[in-house]
């Protein structure tokens, strides 16, 4: 039996599951208690707010738990390029095991509420910002002043490709595209012509 301590917790777990699967706008209150194995009741006295301050929390959980799956990609490489790679391989096998519901759930919500939720948009604008600035940053010992331009890309570049692929039930397009951004950074590398 769940414990009551952690009511919280399996609420923002619940929503974030739910928002990466089928979106902000078709996640019901109800399903994530059921999911949560939360009481109804205990909804509106962890978040007010009702199902926007919820959305909000469970966007910034995501979005902070990306941030250290990223971290510990990076920490286990020397090189940019070994690091991309592993972690396209981590999100292509995610994304096969989940039969190809279990988009990025900070890109799954800002399709679903970018113009109709200021306070969403700009949680997954947060989210985005974070891991922009956490890529520039392990891009900077390589790219120097073009980090902050690769790691626009580099999450582009993701970001994209987890969308045709879930849309094709395919991951070809997840497949190319690590292909093509990591012989773009290997050529800014070898070739030492960086983007300005």
């Amino acid at each position: 039996m769940p414990r009551r301590s952690d009511t919280k917790e399996r609420l923002l777990d619940a929503s974030a599951q739910l928002f990466r699967r089928q979106g902000y706008w078709g996640t019901g209150l109800v399903e994530v208690t059921e999911t949560g194995q939360a009481p109804w009741g205990s909804l509106y006295h962890y978040f007010p707010g009702g199902k926007e301050q919820l959305g909000v929390e469970a966007l910034e959980r995501s979005g902070s738990r990306y941030q250290h799956l990223i971290a510990s990609v990076f920490s286990r490489h020397t090189s940019v390029t070994a690091a991309v790679k592993e972690f396209f391989e981590l999100m292509i096998d995610s994304l096969e095991k989940s039969g190809f519901a279990d988009g990025c759930p900070i890109a799954t919500v800002t399709v679903d509420v970018a113009s109709r939720s200021e306070a969403l948009r700009q949680a997954c604008s947060t989210a985005f910002s974070a891991w922009t600035e956490q890529l520039t940053e392990y891009f900077e010992p390589t790219f120097g002043a073009a980090s902050g331009r690769l790691a626009v890309f580099a999450l582009s570049t993701f970001e994209g490709a987890m969308v045709l692929s879930r849309a094709h039930h395919d991951i070809t397009p997840l497949r190319v595209a690590c292909e093509l951004l990591v012989a773009a950074l290997d050529a800014a590398i070898s070739g030492g012509t960086q983007p300005r």
